[in-house]
């Protein structure tokens, strides 16, 4: 495994390889970050702050510094790589304002099941049919499941455990037993939703012939 020194930049949220993420910088700190990794030309570690430690996060890298603002914020867009686990958390990290650290680059598998990869994406379409969103968002059968996870409303926790999961084939699992259970339960609110709508209304109703 490879490790490396990051300036990090701990987040309450996953980002994940090839993910855009696009953040607005107000903190002294994290400016200062910005500002040498745009100068340097280096990229940043975002830690997952999820289950409240710093465990495992995304390396991104800085695609374009899109505003710097009078007063110093900025919007910065960035875009996820690799995956890593943290060795060493040190903030701040010696001379700077923000924190940094070693970390250990996970190597993540992208290979996944193309069977799998059907099952998938037809429960991914069943969702957004069901949620009256078909159309918003288009599934493409080269779509790995980090490009699904953020789109069929994972929980922060859930979005984590796929982060660690270094096997793609797992993660279709894990994204497929999500669905399965999810859709069920949309379906039950959407029924729910419709016989709500329909109480009070006069009813056309055929006789029961007993």
């Amino acid at each position: 495994m490879i490790e490396k020194e990051l300036p990090l930049f701990p987040l309450n949220l996953v980002a994940y390889p090839g993910e855009e993420l696009n953040l607005h910088i107000f903190e002294p700190r994290y400016r200062q970050l910005i500002t040498e990794c745009v100068n340097n030309n280096t990229t940043f570690g975002v830690p997952s702050y999820v289950l409240s430690k710093i465990e495992y996060g995304t390396e991104v890298r800085i695609v374009k510094l899109e505003k710097t603002y009078d007063d110093g914020r900025m919007d910065v867009r960035t875009v996820g790589m690799g995956i890593f686990k943290v060795l060493d958390f040190v903030s701040p990290w010696p001379g700077k304002l923000y924190a940094g650290g070693t970390v250990e680059m996970i190597k993540a598998d992208h290979d996944g099941d193309v069977v799998l990869q059907e099952e998938l994406f037809k429960l991914a379409n069943d969702l957004f049919e069901w949620l009256g969103m078909e159309g918003l968002v288009k599934f493409d059968q080269k779509m790995l499941t980090y490009a699904i996870a953020h789109k069929i409303g994972l929980s922060k926790e859930q979005e984590y455990e796929l982060l660690k999961t270094t096997s793609e084939k797992k993660r279709q699992e894990f994204l497929i037993n999500y669905l399965k259970l999810t859709i069920p339960i949309v379906k039950q609110m959407e029924q729910a939703k419709d016989r709500i709508r329909q109480n009070g209304h006069f009813k056309h109703l055929d006789a029961l012939d007993f």
